[in-house]
């Protein structure tokens, strides 16, 4: 059993207990278990045999019995308890945008609907409004969250879809007949939320590489096998396609199954005035179709005058024009960050201690870290007090001494209230290394409002770094509604680096924004937000999203050594 089955699970418990009313911190338990197990590094099942449940973090007595119930009999009794006890109805209710329990349960009660289309109909006929609590606005939200949720229905997070990807991948390296293989489709662009996933294979054996695919362990149905293409459904319920092509072909296939759509037909375009033909077999010449190149992807693009485009920039978007003229941005690299400065400890909302995060950077290789703790005001994510402050600079400083390769900062995630001012004084700010500003209430301000109070916000003196700036959450929570072009200027003027917030359900700012702003010369920090240990690996996602906005290593502020942070942050 995956270990996203079991995440799943979790979640769809803290749902169905959220629906019945239960206390907050026994459903938060449950999605806390959850985060954790989706990201582990371990296979769940192993885990579970070597009777260590109880050794992750956030896993107690009564849900660690629950996971191995449901990992030694495939099923969880109290899961179907719950499920009987709730119309079923009402869970994917909680998909739609704007709808949390409360509201659900509501209208279940009140209006007796149980089903996503009667809670459209009732939209449309004007009868959610007149329920306490909600109101014209909130049913014109719910038909706009409807949509939302339809139109996202079938993708996944990025992080869970490469998770499969690289798994698949690794199963079939096992096969010696294989000769070169890669992921392909939106997963090699890295894009935020993915459909499915495309890969590529170059053998002279196809028939038997088909037969090795489709027997990996994960499959739950074989919707199709060829000896071109074959495609599965993962127990997750995500579709894998695989596509087997000569070596000659193989460049030119990738290129071709890369996408996107719209820079393939830029590049077909092109070959065309170029006197080409261009599609997933190779680069042929028009009129005699003699083949010219396409065993790997850079000669197809150096023999149609352009530098190679990485596959993270295939959208569409200008970098054709570019590459023609040579001048694309050398993309800063996966290996290019030196630093985290957006984690979480125990003091505030996260897992883990200060030391045991130390220990695990130091394996990834950073020069430093920034715990970046939750302010006062978060009474949910256990914001920090001035004497908890005082507590957390000691231990720092205690850990500073302790070990002498890796420095630790003490920084803030602080609150911008909805008037634009921080949740601590500047007296309070000033006892920081850094400042991370954040908004984590009051999501509903029209433009100008949200606009003007994050301005006001970055314009304090001690603010450094500006948190998933638009505080978006993928397929959950639109972003606020904001002038972002104001945004991207202030940030510039009052040299605020904006975030890239790598957590995959946030990715934000996302790409299109992070280009926008970098055109207006604004700087960046990739942060993971990370609230356990295995959170530490997302900062790849916040990289690949830097990358699709076409940033460097000299725009983003955790690229650069520790000398140069303390030089900025004025230590």
């Amino acid at each position: 059993m995956k270990n996203q089955m079991v995440a799943d699970v979790l979640y769809q418990i803290a749902d169905l207990l959220d629906l019945k009313g239960e206390i907050f911190f026994k459903t938060r338990a449950y999605r806390i278990a959850a985060q954790t197990i989706e990201v582990l590094d371990k296979e769940i099942e192993d885990v579970v045999k070597q009777n260590r449940l109880k050794e992750i973090p956030g896993i107690g007595d009564a849900i660690a019995k629950k996971i191995r119930e449901l990992v030694e009999t495939g099923k969880l009794e109290y899961l179907e308890k719950l499920k009987k006890e709730i119309p079923e109805g009402l869970l994917k209710m909680l998909d739609i945008l704007g709808l949390g329990p409360k509201k659900v349960a509501a209208i279940y009660n009140k209006l007796g609907i149980k089903t996503i289309e009667e809670l459209r109909q009732a939209c449309l006929n004007g009868k959610i409004r007149d329920l306490e609590g909600f109101g014209e606005i909130t049913e014109r939200n719910i038909l706009r969250g409807i949509r939302l949720m339809e139109k996202t229905s079938g993708r996944v997070l990025l992080n869970v879809a490469y998770e499969d990807g690289y798994k698949y991948i690794e199963y079939l390296k096992k096969n010696k007949k294989i000769k070169r293989l890669n992921l392909a489709g939106s997963l090699r662009r890295m894009k935020e939320t993915i459909g499915d996933i495309d890969i590529l294979a170059s053998s002279d054996h196809p028939n038997e590489i088909m037969d090795f695919f489709v027997k990996y362990y994960d499959v739950d149905r074989v919707l199709m096998k060829g000896s071109t293409k074959s495609s599965v459904i993962l127990n997750d319920q995500l579709q894998v396609d695989l596509r087997v092509v000569e070596d000659n072909s193989y460049g030119a296939a990738l290129q071709y199954f890369t996408g996107s759509k719209e820079h393939n037909v830029k590049m077909r375009s092109l070959a065309i005035k170029r006197g080409y033909k261009l599609n997933e077999y190779g680069l042929f010449e028009k009129e005699s179709e003699k083949y010219i190149v396409g065993k790997n992807e850079e000669e197809i693009y150096t023999k149609l005058g352009l530098s190679y485009i990485e596959p993270e920039l295939r959208e569409n978007r200008g970098e054709v024009e570019v590459a023609a003229k040579n001048k694309l941005p050398k993309l800063v690299k996966y290996g290019d960050i030196e630093g985290d400065l957006h984690i979480h400890s125990n003091m505030s909302d996260g897992n883990e201690t200060i030391e045991n995060i130390v220990r695990s950077a130091k394996k990834i290789g950073y020069e430093y870290i920034g715990i970046a703790d939750h302010s006062q005001s978060l009474k949910v994510a256990r914001g920090l007090s001035e004497e908890k402050i005082i507590k957390k600079i000691e231990e720092i400083e205690k850990l500073n001494k302790k070990y002498s390769d890796i420095k630790i900062l003490c920084g803030t995630e602080c609150d911008i209230k909805p008037d634009g001012s921080l949740d601590y004084s500047n007296r309070v700010l000033k006892m920081f290394d850094y400042v991370i500003l954040g908004i984590h209430t009051a999501f509903k301000m029209n433009q100008k409002q949200a606009t003007d109070r994050i301005i006001k916000g970055m314009e304090n003196e001690n603010a450094n770094i500006l948190a998933h700036p638009t505080c978006r959450i993928l397929m959950h929570r639109e972003p606020l509604n904001l002038n972002m072009d104001q945004i991207f200027d202030a940030a510039r003027d009052t040299n605020t680096y904006l975030e890239i917030n790598a957590f995959p359900d946030r990715l934000d700012l996302n790409d299109l924004y992070v280009k926008q702003a970098k055109d207006k010369k604004v700087k960046f920090a990739v942060g993971t937000d990370a609230h356990n240990l295995t959170h530490l690996g997302f900062m790849q996602y916040g990289v690949a999203t830097a990358r699709r906005g076409w940033l460097e290593k000299q725009d983003i502020l955790n690229t650069k050594s520790i000398k140069e942070i303390e030089k900025i942050f004025g230590l």
